[in-house]
């Protein structure tokens, strides 16, 4: 988990579409700040492609687990930000799948953190 999310910072924050299709699965399931679920890399990375480059997370893992061998998942604060001072926090949940190259993120949603008032 650590490592996937190390990768996918490192993609988010140099803004690199590519990169982050390649952390999915093709048959991933992304839920990101829109309303639809979007299946596989090639909606990965039309996601991503227009996000604003600049834009930065701040990620901490807050915990991880395993199903056997093959599955993992986990759960992680995120900070999305950028240089202008807009910022979302989000809470993260992942589910990832080893295959040949690695572990992958077979399924992906955020969920906003509202601020208490």
């Amino acid at each position: 988990m650590h490592d996937v999310l190390r990768r996918w910072k490192a993609a988010f924050d140099g803004h690199q579409p590519d990169a982050m299709a390649d952390l999915f699965t093709p048959d991933a399931l992304f839920q990101g700040f829109g309303p639809a679920v979007l299946t596989g890399r090639d909606a990965v990375r039309g996601y991503y492609e227009v996000v604003p480059a600049g834009r930065r997370a701040e990620v901490t893992v807050l915990h991880t687990y395993t199903i056997g061998e093959q599955v993992a998942g986990g759960f992680a604060d995120v900070t999305f930000g950028d240089a202008h001072g807009w910022e979302v926090h989000v809470h993260l949940s992942l589910v990832l799948r080893l295959d040949d190259a690695g572990w992958r993120i077979r399924q992906y949603h955020v969920s906003r953190v509202d601020a208490e008032h």
